[in-house]
């Protein structure tokens, strides 16, 4: 079912269900979901596992470990894993250029509280200061390809010096001895870039494309389609545990933290960031037809992307349903938080 067709239907198909009383739903195809949520933890999968959100629909999720983006959707194609969400967007995005066949149908991080980094000092005039400057910075990361040629320039990868390092300390690392102008940070990264006298923030990520669906939740189409209950089931914790999170923030803190084995303070660090590090089940479908037009402009997608229309490969219906469900069922508990999620959900699908 198309994008638009489920933006329409979204208030007409709500009020029939919050008119009714709440009924029970259908149980999952598979009561244990396999999921990876990477290293960094994912706070909404956290609560609904110590608040028995999922418990209450009756799931258990199979943690899968990867250590990073490409093992986690290796283990997504070969069926050793049922769902990931903490893997971005570009890297679904190219799998499914690549023909794996993968359904996008919810998310994670809208925004990741990304900063960019500089030494103490630099100018930053936003997007038209990175032009002609070295950004450490992978250009796959398409909020600043994007927001390049927002500016008018047609061919982002030359306008911008863009240089790769193995990883976020490694970046930084150059900044601080003048190799690089800018560097991207990963959130984990805030705890530390925040204390340091020699380093400044510019920016943020979001700030350079607001709502640029940093990580999406995504499984094989084919799973999907065998286990549309299972799916709903998930989201429907999810939603809870977000209304959860919004309004005990701090109780979030602790729980993702000793998750993760890390301390409060690192996790406050961006969590409590509230302008920057924004979570949300919705599927955000618009910024990911949005993000695999620029990776394909930029060439970061397969020639065989333009063989495939990549709304065949978001499912926003089984969260619209999951949605209804559980403002049928939660809502009483906190409805301004539901009627900000569907107003969220009409706006960005």
């Amino acid at each position: 079912m198309s994008v638009k067709k489920n933006a329409v239907r979204l208030f007409a198909s709500m009020s029939l269900a919050l008119a009714a009383s709440a009924v029970a739903s259908a149980a999952p195809e598979q009561s244990v979901v396999r999921w990876n949520y990477g290293t960094s933890g994912n706070v909404l999968v956290t609560i609904a596992e110590n608040k028995g959100y999922f418990k209450d629909e009756g799931l258990t999720i199979e943690p899968v470990l990867a250590n990073a983006n490409a093992d986690a959707m290796t283990l997504l194609a070969t069926g050793k894993v049922d769902v990931v969400s903490n893997s971005g967007t570009a890297a679904p995005l190219q799998q499914i250029a690549a023909g794996i066949d993968l359904t996008i149908f919810g998310g994670h991080m809208v925004t990741g509280c990304m900063p960019v980094v500089a030494r103490a000092g630099a100018e930053w005039k936003g997007v038209q200061s990175l032009i002609g400057k070295k950004f450490a910075c992978n250009p796959s990361y398409f909020a600043f390809t994007g927001a390049v040629m927002d500016l008018g320039y047609k061919e982002p990868l030359k306008a911008v010096n863009w240089v790769t390092y193995s990883g976020y300390n490694e970046a930084l690392a150059a900044v601080v001895r003048g190799e690089v102008d800018y560097a991207l940070m990963g959130t984990g990264q805030n705890f530390n870039v925040k204390k340091m006298k020699d380093v400044q923030i510019v920016t943020y990520q979001s700030e350079v494309m607001p709502n640029y669906s940093c990580c999406r939740m995504e499984a094989q189409t084919e799973y999907v389609r065998k286990n549309p209950e299972t799916i709903k089931a998930v989201l429907r914790a999810l939603l809870r545990a977000q209304s959860y999170y919004e309004s005990h923030r701090d109780e979030a803190v602790s729980m993702l933290a000793k998750k993760i084995g890390a301390s409060d303070e690192y996790v406050a660090a961006y969590m409590l960031d509230t302008a920057h590090y924004v979570v949300n089940a919705d599927p955000l479908s618009k910024s990911v037809v949005r993000a695999w037009g620029i990776l394909d402009k930029t060439g970061f997608l397969s020639e065989n992307a333009k063989n495939i229309k990549i709304e065949d490969h978001i499912d926003t219906e089984l969260y619209r349903q999951a949605l209804e469900d559980a403002t049928a069922a939660h809502g009483s508990e906190d409805p301004t938080f539901y009627e900000r999620q569907r107003a969220f959900f009409a706006e960005n699908n």
